[in-house]
């Protein structure tokens, strides 16, 4: 069962959002997709789990469907999830975070801790400087010759539709262990997940880089919700290290999955729908 609908938010902005699953029943899982400025692209992974508990999972304002041409910052995509969860009539939700969305989940959890039933992080968040080692990793799953092209097209001011595409492909396909599926997955993701809402990306992440949620570990370990997992991918360029420290000072236990990068979902399937299904079982007592 799918439902769909465009829930209007008190500053204007209209976010749409899909739900899988009875929504009659509680808690309801919602999943938060990275970037920020990618439309949202977790709908393989909301089936997995949708038989156990209501799906819920939406367009981040300035993405995909979810149109808004005004500032971005985090205290306002806090208060849309806050108004989201109220239009559907939510009063505790398990937030399954990827990427940037463990970001903002955990901001989240900061706000509103009595809104978590239960958390699980996936591939993030990331704290420390781990910025270093991700960029030495992802040039040297590159060639020298794609290096240069991606550079020559980062610092074009205006791009092609096909240069959007090729940039985003070099940019993308060091996230997987795998390089030439990988190459394959970045070029059908470059042209799905379109388009890119890079002034959103640059306003959050300067953001996140002015105020980072490393100087809020402490108040998070306090208001963080019993049942709070890290997933993390041993092929992810971004360094598992980082999740290992934050695991150790949040307390929290920390799966790796090996043979699998960023979307670990796409390189082992099985495994992740394995965890994500024993996670929420585990929570709404499925």
């Amino acid at each position: 069962m799918e439902t769909q609908d465009l829930t209007p938010m008190t500053d204007g902005a209209q976010l749409r959002w899909t739900a899988l699953g009875d929504t009659t029943r509680r808690p309801a899982v919602v999943m938060l997709h990275g970037g920020p400025g990618l439309p949202g692209y977790l709908g393989d992974v909301a089936a997995t789990v949708a038989d156990l508990a209501p799906v819920y999972r939406y367009d981040q304002r300035g993405t995909g469907q979810s149109p808004w041409q005004g500032r971005h910052s985090v205290a306002r995509h806090v208060d849309d999830l806050v108004e989201l969860l109220d239009a559907w009539d939510v009063l505790q939700a398990v937030l399954i975070g990827h990427s940037y969305g463990t970001d903002l989940a955990s901001r989240f959890c900061l706000a509103h801790p009595g809104r978590v039933a239960a958390m699980l992080l996936m591939c993030g968040p990331f704290v420390g400087d781990w910025r270093a080692g991700d960029r030495a990793e992802r040039e040297r799953r590159m060639s020298a010759a794609q290096r240069e092209r991606l550079r020559a097209l980062e610092n074009l001011l205006d791009r092609t539709e096909e240069q959007e595409v090729e940039l985003l492909t070099l940019a993308w396909f060091t996230d997987h262990a795998d390089p030439e599926r990988g190459w394959h997955w970045a070029a059908r993701e470059a042209r799905r997940r379109r388009p890119v809402n890079w002034a959103m990306n640059r306003e959050l992440g300067r953001e996140g880089r002015a105020d980072p949620l490393d100087d809020h570990l402490a108040e998070l370990r306090a208001c963080l919700p019993a049942r709070t997992e890290l997933l993390g991918a041993a092929g992810d360029p971004r360094p598992v290290s980082a999740l290992e420290s934050l695991a150790l000072r949040l307390d929290l236990p920390l799966t790796r999955i090996e043979g699998a990068g960023h979307e670990p979902w796409l390189e082992q399937p099985g495994t992740v729908r394995a965890h994500l299904r024993r996670f929420v079982q585990g929570t709404v007592g499925a």
